[in-house]
């Protein structure tokens, strides 16, 4: 196991690097003092996989919002160009017009919508599977009082009371508490028998998660395949991953060939091709680590 932290020099300077790698630093009276909970980066290899976590402690001092890019950018790209911390691929879309497909909100307002995609709601193969697509699972940031608050609801779910709705983008399914790929349309069975399965959940492939745990943190997953085939892991083994992890709820992210996390100023990309290189793919959306904005 290789264990990395994330210094944030090119976002903070060195004051935030400092505060990001020890635990204490001093006050001018040389008194030690609380400093900023570290971000924890780590690169696991596995039999089939390198799975990368970036482990985001809850503090105000750290913001994670979604991108909405207005055609399709790499994580890489859309990190250095907002200055994030760190950032991992977010919502499904559809690469032939480059429209999302998961619904996407930004500072309360909505600035992605599934509905707007003709290419989703027109298609006749989906009718039946519409309106539970339209109703998929989203990763949520809640505004209650002074404390910032994630959830991972359904899109209808209602906001808690005190809260204030404040960012969210889709995916799905959620694989903790509970797997809810039938229930969202991902899959679908007859007599028994699988005959939907849009996301290819039993084969093993690149992945992208995010999970909450009980005190409060945020963990994203990126799970990169060692070779083309037969490698990565299916949504019941990264499921168990997380769970192994500390995480009570988590959702799946688009992932096959969109998976890719960049921090430490790199990114890393999920999905192998042939000759075992990874694959370099743009995105519609993006989840954001940003230093909170200080008046």
């Amino acid at each position: 196991m290789q264990k990395l932290w994330v210094l944030g020099l090119s976002i903070g300077g060195a004051l935030l690097a400092g505060l990001l790698l020890n635990p204490h630093v001093r006050s001018r009276s040389g008194e030690k003092v609380a400093a900023v909970p570290a971000l924890q980066y780590e690169v696991l290899k596995r039999s089939g996989s390198t799975v990368y976590t970036l482990a985001i402690p809850r503090d105000r001092r750290y913001a994670i919002r979604p991108f909405v890019a207005e055609g399709i950018l790499t994580v890489g790209q859309v990190a250095e160009r907002t200055g994030a911390i760190a950032a991992i691929n977010a919502g499904f879309f559809d690469p032939v017009n480059q429209k999302t497909t998961s619904a996407i909100a930004i500072d309360g307002r909505e600035v992605a919508n599934p509905r707007d995609n003709e290419r989703l709601v027109d298609n006749p193969k989906l009718s039946g599977y519409l309106s539970a697509i339209l109703n998929r699972s989203e990763f949520r940031v809640y505004q209650c009082g002074t404390q910032v608050d994630y959830g991972i609801e359904f899109r209808s779910a209602a906001v808690p009371p005190g809260c204030q709705f404040r960012q969210a983008v889709g995916g799905g399914p959620q694989l903790l508490p509970n797997d809810t790929s039938q229930q969202e349309g991902f899959t679908a069975y007859d007599n028994g028998e699988l005959i939907r399965d849009a996301i290819g959940s039993k084969q093993r492939n690149a992945r992208t998660a995010i999970g909450l745990k009980p005190d409060g943190s945020v963990v994203w997953v990126m799970v990169a395949q060692t070779k083309a085939r037969d490698s990565g892991m299916t949504l019941d083994e990264l499921a168990d991953f997380m769970k192994r992890l500390g995480v009570t709820s988590a959702l799946n992210l688009d992932g096959g060939t969109s998976s890719s996390l960049y921090a430490q100023g790199k990114a890393a990309y999920g999905k192998r091709d042939e000759t075992g290189q990874p694959i370099e793919r743009a995105v519609k959306s993006v989840l954001l680590l940003m230093p909170m904005r200080t008046k």
